[in-house]
């Protein structure tokens, strides 16, 4: 299931404004529930939750938020969203280590040095793992928001959330992607096979590295977007 977001601007009803932002947290929710989610869907939803940030950003903004009569749950929701801004750091730190494992893996596919492949998917496993591990240390920091009665904290909390969901699918699919191989079941095929069978694995490779890269710019945009909501509230607040 892809995501969909009707529109960048708001329309002019406020009600409008915020239908369409809960339609859209919905969707995402129905989507990384499923069982046919895929890193690619990932990448999507992470650029389009930036999309979301930016409309609940806009909602903030508007005389009806009631924003400046929550301050104190607003400054609450700004401290809780540091939890989110620290994952997206150390995720882009661990999808650019997983990316160069990738890279040394391909290297040492073309040498074929059978040792140093096997040597290089340990690497790769033993990184995935330690990508997951950022989210047993979230889940004991982060907290959904006490006050629903503003609309804007409520989003911002159901965003975050998901946002994390997202981060932490997106560790779990990649520690699937490659396993451990036999090396006795690699030394019984023909040069022919293991050649044909090296060329299908660099093409994985590289489709793989390709993934990884989206996901990289998934999460900077999200980032850059989740700052811009934060100014958005702190501006909101000193009307």
């Amino acid at each position: 299931m892809a995501f969909h977001l009707r529109s960048v601007s708001l329309p002019s009803s406020p009600c409008s404004n915020e239908i369409n932002v809960d339609e859209q947290l919905q969707n995402m929710k129905t989507t990384i529930s499923s069982s046919s989610a895929t890193i690619g869907t990932m990448c999507d939803g992470l650029r389009e939750l930036g999309e979301v940030y930016s409309f609940i950003g806009e909602l903030a903004c508007l005389p009806s938020s009631q924003v400046t009569q929550q301050r104190k749950a607003v400054e609450q929701e700004l401290e809780r969203s540091l939890v989110l801004l620290d994952l997206c750091n150390a995720m882009q730190e661990s999808f650019g280590e997983i990316r160069e494992s990738i890279l040394d893996m391909q290297m040492a596919l073309k040498r074929g040095d059978d040792a140093a492949v096997q040597a290089k998917i340990q690497s790769y496993i033993r990184l995935a793992k330690k990508a997951q591990k950022q989210f047993k240390k979230s889940s004991k920091k982060s907290t959904a928001a006490e006050n629903e009665s503003c609309k804007v904290i409520k989003f911002l909390s159901e965003a975050k959330e998901i946002a994390i969901s997202m981060l932490e699918c997106s560790s779990h699919l990649l520690s699937k992607q490659i396993a451990v191989p036999s090396s006795s079941k690699w030394s019984l095929v023909s040069k022919t096979i293991q050649k044909r069978r090296i060329i299908c694995e660099e093409d994985q490779l590289q489709a793989l590295e390709l993934d990884i890269v989206d996901l990289e710019s998934g999460v900077e945009t999200l980032f850059r977007t989740l700052i811009q909501s934060r100014v958005s509230l702190l501006n909101a607040l000193s009307f």
